[in-house]
């Protein structure tokens, strides 16, 4: 047995241990995985957990329902406001930590109610060397890392989802559509619905892994370093523009330091995770 087996066999038998649970399933490779690995551990003691916002777009929603139908796992909608917070709203570095509180007091709800043992959610070893304050909101509701705990990394999670036929194994990192919004400019259902038909379009060109930045009435387009060339063809750069412009953006930019997760997070300085 390799050592990643060795950490699946870990994480099966960490969440044997827990009677029932609630998992935070966002429909990204690792909450898919680890609401997989909870069925195979858990069975019907498990829920999946998928919150709805005008943060989470169309396109995730479809995914996490693609995984939900093929394993048929116990699944749930549910609705968060984080938007009527003004302290998410004012989108400043911490903004994370208020949707994740929001998201695990209603998780909480649910464990409370209906008689589960805990909360947990996909956060995984790579996670750690990004900030992350969301992850304040975990240890505050003492939310379960499974994967974590596991010693499971991003590779790792994906190489087990491709050996289990999690539909989602090889999705490019999708974090919600507020992150794509530059710290100081207030989310809006109104700017994520732009961003959201920006990242639309992009797919509809044939690309696949991007990330569309809201710069007030700059949009930044970041395409992955296997795809650029075809992004820096001149007609391709003039069909961006035409679309980011009907979508109100006065400037339109390629970054050409490529798709990144995280890029926002360069400008802070001096963070403590």
């Amino acid at each position: 047995m390799g050592e990643r087996e060795v950490k699946e066999q870990r994480l099966l038998g960490q969440l044997r241990e827990v009677p029932s649970l609630v998992v935070a399933y966002s429909g990204g490779v690792d909450s898919a995985y680890l609401a997989y690995a909870a069925h195979q551990a858990l069975g019907d003691r498990m829920l999946a957990v998928t919150a709805l916002s005008a943060s989470y777009s169309e396109r995730d929603r479809q995914e996490a329902q693609a995984v939900v139908a093929r394993f048929r796992l116990p699944h749930e909608f549910i609705t968060t406001d984080e938007l009527s917070n003004p302290a998410y709203r004012a989108n400043n570095p911490d903004r994370c930590y208020f949707c994740k509180d929001e998201l695990f007091d209603k998780l909480d709800e649910i464990v409370a109610k209906r008689g589960f043992t805990a909360v947990a959610y996909g956060i995984n070893v790579d996670d750690l060397g990004d900030w992350r304050p969301g992850q304040r909101a975990a240890r505050e509701h003492k939310v379960l890392t499974p994967l974590l705990d596991a010693g499971l990394t991003k590779a790792d999670i994906r190489e087990l989802a491709r050996r289990a036929e999690v539909p989602v194994w090889n999705r490019p990192a999708s974090a919600c559509l507020s992150s794509r919004i530059a710290y100081g400019i207030e989310v809006t259902p109104e700017r994520l619905k732009v961003v959201e038909r920006g990242e639309e379009a992009l797919r509809a060109l044939g690309f696949r892994q991007f990330r569309v930045r809201y710069h007030e009435k700059l949009a930044r387009i970041e395409i992955s370093s296997e795809e650029m060339p075809r992004a820096l063809d001149p007609a391709m750069a003039r069909r961006f523009v035409e679309v980011f412009k009907e979508l109100g953006f006065k400037f339109v930019t390629l970054d050409l330091e490529g798709y990144r997760t995280g890029s926002m997070n360069s400008l802070l300085v001096n963070i403590q995770k």
